[in-house]
């Protein structure tokens, strides 16, 4: 997510390919959570993205979902290389070029047309028109879109694997100094430090 300050407001934007990636999450009890375990919690996904209108989940539809993350988390690995990825998987990532295929062609199971619509005295868009009937082909679509826009676009060369004390997530770097993915997970990691200064035996 990217937060955007002003002297009145933090406008928070959210990326589609990271939400997906950081369903990978500490448990906050130094273990992993996968908000896409079973058909129920990634039913709850979807609707806290507004993704659920118009078909039903069930065990196929989640395991292309979840393939489809391991495809984005593992070009996530290869974008922040040299730097180490998410700890979460860094043992068992898809190979990238595998990944890459897998984004593709997800991408390409629907045919979409771009539309220019210019409103009078507005300011003009790009809006998709989509022939595809079924709407789990244009949820798993569209997910790879927002990935290959993701990974297509500036912040790719911002994001960072967050090297705090137990977290796996991802993150867009806002700011120059930013080393974490948000504050608490900055507070963890000066605590460690302080704690392996302090708590070194001498030799």
């Amino acid at each position: 997510m990217k937060r955007t300050r002003s002297n009145r407001e933090v406008r928070v934007e959210r990326w589609p390919a990271l939400e997906l990636a950081s369903t990978i999450r500490h448990d906050g009890n130094g273990g992993v959570a996968d908000d896409l375990a079973t058909v129920q919690s990634t039913t709850r996904w979807l609707d806290q993205q507004a993704m659920t209108a118009g078909f039903a989940m069930d065990e196929q539809l989640r395991g292309e979902i979840v393939e489809l993350r391991r495809a984005v988390r593992a070009l996530f690995a290869q974008a922040v290389s040299p730097a180490p990825p998410s700890r979460a998987d860094a043992h068992q990532l898809m190979p990238a070029e595998q990944a890459l295929k897998h984004l593709n062609a997800a991408a390409a199971r629907e045919a979409i047309v771009p539309q220019l619509t210019w409103p009078e005295g507005g300011t003009p868009r790009t809006d998709v028109l989509s022939a595809e009937p079924d709407a789990r082909v244009r949820l798993i679509a569209g997910l790879a879109r927002a990935a290959i826009d993701f990974l297509s676009g500036p912040q790719r060369d911002q994001l960072r694997a967050c090297n705090a004390p137990r977290c796996v997530r991802y993150f867009v770097k806002t700011h120059g100094r930013q080393e974490w993915c948000k504050p608490s997970c900055g507070n963890r990691a000066r605590a460690a430090r302080h704690y392996a200064r302090h708590n070194t035996t001498p030799a």
